[in-house]
C-alpha cells in the first residue's frame, strides 16, 4: 500500500469527512461537529450527517500519529493511479484485534476532496471562501494571451499545468490588485485578455496547494497543531465513478477492521469502476 503519511487526532477522535459543506454547516446547525463526532466515537464509531454533510468518526489513540497508507487502482478517465482502500491505524484507543468488523456507515466522494483529521481540530477548518490564514494569497493566470501578459506583469510558471503562470505567497492587498490590474488588461484589439484566478489562502487551498504534486492529490495542513490531510480526485475520474455522490447511490463503506500486524485500522473501500 502507498504511504501517505500520518495525522494526529490529540482529541481521540478521528474524522473522515467531505469537505464541501463543513464549514458551512456547523455554524448554522447550533452545535459543533466534534460534538457530534465525540458522541459517535463515545459507541464505539459511527456516521456523522448534517444537510449535505458527512462523516464518520472514530476513537483513537490520541498519543501518537496514526498512520494512513492506501492502495490504489487505474482511473477509468485516464488511467493513473486513484485511491480504492482508504486505511487509517487507529492505535489503542479504538476497538481491540480481538473484535469483528464494524460497519461505521458509508461515505460519498465528495467533489472537493475528503478531510482526514482530528475532529476537534476540523471545528476550525477554513473552506475555500474562508478568509485567509496567514494573510497571503497565490495568483494565477492562463490564455492565449498569457505569454504576452507575462511580459506586460512577469509572473513565473504555476503548479503543474503549463502554460499557467502567477505568484505565490503574496499580501492579500497586493494579491487583489494585481488580480484587478490582469482582469482589466487586454492583449489584442477585440479585447481579450487572460483568465484570472485569486486564491485566498484558506486551509483548503492550502492542502489542495500541498497535493499538487502528489500521485494521488493527497496535501497536508496543519489546523489548530493538528496534521490533516485532503485527499483529491481527479474532476473527470469523479465525473465517471462518482458524480451524484449519495443522491445516484454513490456512497462506500466505512469499517472498523482487525489487521493482524497493526491492530485496528479504519477501512474506506471504494469498488473498482464497472462501466
Amino acid at each position: 500500500m502507498a504511504d501517505l503519511g500520518v495525522v494526529t487526532a490529540p482529541s481521540g477522535v478521528l474524522a473522515l469527512a467531505t469537505a464541501s459543506h463543513l464549514s458551512h454547516v456547523w455554524p448554522v446547525a447550533g452545535e459543533a461537529f466534534s460534538e457530534r463526532a465525540q458522541s459517535a466515537a463515545a459507541h464505539g464509531g459511527g456516521h456523522v450527517g448534517e444537510w449535505l454533510f458527512e462523516a464518520v468518526a472514530v476513537p483513537v489513540d490520541a498519543e501518537r500519529p496514526l498512520a494512513v497508507r492506501a492502495a490504489v487502482s487505474p482511473s477509468p478517465f485516464d488511467q493513473r493511479p486513484a485511491i480504492a482502500v482508504l486505511e487509517v491505524d487507529l492505535g489503542a484507543g479504538s476497538r481491540t484485534a480481538a473484535d469483528a468488523p464494524l460497519l461505521l456507515g458509508d461515505l460519498p466522494v465528495d467533489r472537493c476532496g475528503m478531510l482526514l483529521g482530528d475532529a476537534t481540530a476540523l471545528d476550525s477548518w477554513v473552506g475555500l471562501d474562508g478568509t485567509s490564514r496567514d494573510g497571503l494569497a497565490d495568483v494565477v493566470y492562463w490564455g492565449g494571451h498569457a505569454q504576452a501578459a507575462r511580459r506586460e506583469f512577469g509572473g513565473e510558471p504555476f503548479g503543474r499545468w503549463p502554460g499557467r503562470f502567477g505568484w505565490r505567497d503574496l499580501p492579500v492587498a497586493q494579491a487583489r490588485k494585481l488580480t484587478d490590474a490582469l482582469r482589466a488588461w487586454t492583449g489584442d484589439d477585440r479585447g481579450r485578455g487572460v483568465m484570472v484566478s485569486l486564491d485566498i489562502h484558506t486551509d483548503h487551498y492550502l492542502a489542495s496547494r500541498a497535493g499538487w504534486e502528489h500521485p494521488l492529490r493527497v496535501g497536508n495542513v496543519t489546523v489548530n497543531g493538528c496534521g490533516v490531510l485532503l485527499l483529491e480526485w481527479d474532476p473527470g475520474d469523479h465525473s465517471m465513478r462518482h458524480r451524484g455522490e449519495r443522491a445516484y447511490g454513490h456512497v462506500y463503506p466505512a469499517t472498523i477492521n482487525n489487521h493482524h500486524a497493526r491492530g485496528a485500522v479504519l477501512r474506506w473501500t471504494i469498488p473498482p469502476y464497472d462501466g
